[in-house]
């Protein structure tokens, strides 16, 4: 058969949908070239927000549409929070967050014979991680292992916890063994991911870190450097610090989760740290690994939010000098218990707010992109650009030279000057 597929939302998703995709082609099926109909359209799904649930929807209208003899099959959080919305837009193969092998399974088989499945679980009856088979589904150059599936912090926003359950972690013996896997077939980077990574091993026996994980899968990668996915703030100690500084092997990329610069905000979102926390773990991994980018998520509108609070929240971002922040107007999520908090914001107040943040974000991560002019950096190259290469050096900047056939290869890159998104150098 052939077949299209649309991932939306987090990293982990995008790792669920290649594996499906290696799944699907080893089964001998193949993705339809553009201008050719498919026989199954594939959507993996997002519910972080009630706006990604939206484009959610989207997403599947236009693909059945473009395809309307296609079989069309969802999967991921908004077809486990909400599969009837799922089946009235055109869905028959509806599954939730768990099991993607039998997922794709009940794709061929509706396609061969026309039968609907629907399966959707009790996420928080799952107690185990489903292992799914790392990689890419095409190049050999970064790959993605989750090590880590569901969520316990019940922050009030989010819905996540509820459509993702319970904490479920690879071994680390399985996470070592698929790191060997990955190494032997050439890639040259691994993104460790997860829906909360920091909570690693918990569920374990011998209750494991995500350091103990890291550490191992650090000793297997042989010459992959490593980068790690989402991090809450809370697992970033000295110790942690000076573990995965002496692997060597870690990329000078750390994404964090703020939500918000101000503590009132901080509390009423049920975030487990305070800004003074979070500022130390900045001087923490700053001291540990020299020259790192710090990336991160905020909220912006949360419930009962006052200028005051916003203006607290734009200093600190100052303060933490993100290279890059990902802002979102705060969304309302009905099942999150900050849908019943008073005081919601207008989405007007909300949207000017979250503008402000990210102009504050424009200008340190333009500090950042200025600072490295002049450095030497190690740049993983992953696509050819003109008469040139692009790639993402260890700090997870853009960077293109003018020197073709690069894919694939890590090298040494002198900075010599910014562009708009990203950094212009030559290898060295």
């Amino acid at each position: 058969m052939k077949y299209l597929i649309a991932t939306l939302g987090c990293k982990v998703n995008q790792f669920e949908t290649q594996a499906m995709e290696e799944r699907l082609q080893r089964d001998g099926h193949l993705p339809a070239v553009p201008g050719e109909q498919a026989d199954a359209v594939i959507v993996n799904t997002c519910a972080v927000t009630a706006e990604s649930g939206r484009k959610s929807r989207q997403m599947i209208r236009r693909l059945h549409e473009e395809n309307p003899g296609a079989v069309v099959a969802v999967c991921g959080c908004y077809a486990q929070l909400s599969p009837e919305e799922n089946a009235e837009i055109g869905a028959s193969v509806i599954f939730g967050t768990g099991d993607r092998m039998a997922f794709v399974e009940a794709v061929e088989r509706a396609v061969a014979s026309g039968e609907a499945v629907r399966q959707i679980d009790r996420p928080f009856s799952r107690k185990t991680i489903e292992l799914l088979p790392a990689g890419a589904v095409s190049g050999r150059t970064r790959a993605m292992l989750k090590i880590q599936d569901g969520c316990r912090n019940f922050c009030t926003y989010c819905i996540i916890p509820y459509v993702r359950g319970s904490l479920r972690s690879m071994p680390i013996a399985d996470a070592v063994s698929e790191t060997g896997r990955l190494r032997e077939e050439g890639y040259r980077e691994l993104v460790l991911t997860g829906i909360e990574v920091a909570s690693y091993g918990l569920d374990l026996d011998g209750k494991p870190t995500l350091a103990d994980v890291i550490e191992a899968v650090a000793a297997e990668s042989g010459e992959m450097r490593l980068r790690l996915g989402s991090l809450e703030p809370t697992v970033i100690t000295e110790d942690f610090c000076r573990r995965l500084a002496d692997t060597g092997k870690l990329c000078r990329h750390f994404h964090l989760s703020l939500q918000s610069g101000c503590d009132r905000t901080l509390k009423a979102m049920n975030r487990k740290y305070d800004t003074a926390f979070f500022f130390h773990t900045t001087e923490l991994l700053r001291r540990y690994f020299p020259g790192c980018a710090l990336t991160g998520d905020l909220i912006a509108g949360f419930p009962g939010e006052t200028e005051e609070d916003h203006a607290e929240t734009l200093n600190f971002l100052r303060r933490c000098a993100f290279s890059e922040l990902h802002v979102f107007p705060y969304s309302r999520r009905p099942g999150t218990p900050a849908d019943k908090l008073p005081d919601q914001l207008t989405q007007a107040v909300k949207s000017r707010r979250a503008h402000e943040a990210k102009q504050v974000s424009l200008e340190t991560g333009k500090a950042f992109l200025e600072a490295s002019v002049g450095q030497i950096l190690p740049v993983l190259f992953e696509s050819p650009e003109g008469e040139g290469s692009v790639g993402h050096s260890d700090t997870y900047l853009r960077v293109r030279v003018p020197e073709p056939g690069l894919r694939g290869q890590l090298r040494n890159v002198r900075i010599l000057q910014t562009e708009e998104d990203g950094l212009i150098g030559e290898t060295v």
